[in-house]
């Protein structure tokens, strides 16, 4: 379980292929992993992984080919900085919204502008994903905790302002740029509860 606030960025340094899955060793940046342990979970670019390795400065990660082929890990690039978060304890401040890490589909930046101080990303999401996605609700892009401005079909809108830029991957998007989406967890277990009674 995560937050959706991002506590550093990290740098994918190395990519192995393991037939049909992939390896990635990560290099953690300014995240301390001094309270991890081999199995822990991270969160990745919004996806909940498993540091099956410690490094002095980073992890290593197995993935999956189903991760690879509904997440945008398939198109990481050895040098791609990532967004990294780690697992939430009971302790913790829920700073953010209840974030799980299983991506539910892949956005695209459909624009960006500037906005006074913040920077709006217009992102367009999957068809199947626009019935849990509503004004002012949350989603989570890239492991990024957002509240959506405006919606318009499968489009919606997020503000970012310069502390989020700075110290996510916000800042590196483009349009066209893809990027991981899970909506909000509440949307789908109430259409659960609605399509069982």
């Amino acid at each position: 379980m995560f937050t959706g606030i991002i506590e550093a960025i990290g740098t994918v340094d190395r990519i192995m292929d393991q037939g049909a899955d992939r390896s990635f060793r990560i290099a953690a940046g300014k995240l301390d992993l001094s309270d991890m342990s081999t199995g822990d979970s991270i969160c990745v670019n919004g996806v909940c992984l498993t540091a099956v390795v410690l490094t002095a400065n980073g992890f290593l990660l197995d993935v999956s080919n189903e991760t690879l082929s509904c997440t945008t890990f398939g198109g990481l690039k050895p040098g791609d900085e990532v967004n990294l978060e780690k697992a939430l304890r009971v302790s913790d401040r829920l700073s953010g919204h209840i974030v799980s890490g299983h991506v539910d589909g892949v956005g695209t930046v459909k624009n960006m502008f500037e906005d006074a101080r913040s920077t709006r990303y217009e992102i367009q999401a999957p068809d199947e994903l626009i019935r849990y996605i509503c004004k002012k609700g949350s989603i989570c892009v890239d492991g990024v905790s957002l509240t959506i401005n405006e919606i318009d079909h499968a489009v919606f809108s997020v503000n970012i302002i310069p502390h989020t830029s700075a110290e996510t991957i916000f800042s590196n998007y483009r349009v066209g740029s893809k990027v991981n989406l899970e909506v909000d967890q509440i949307a789908r277990y109430l259409e659960g509860l609605i399509r069982t009674t």
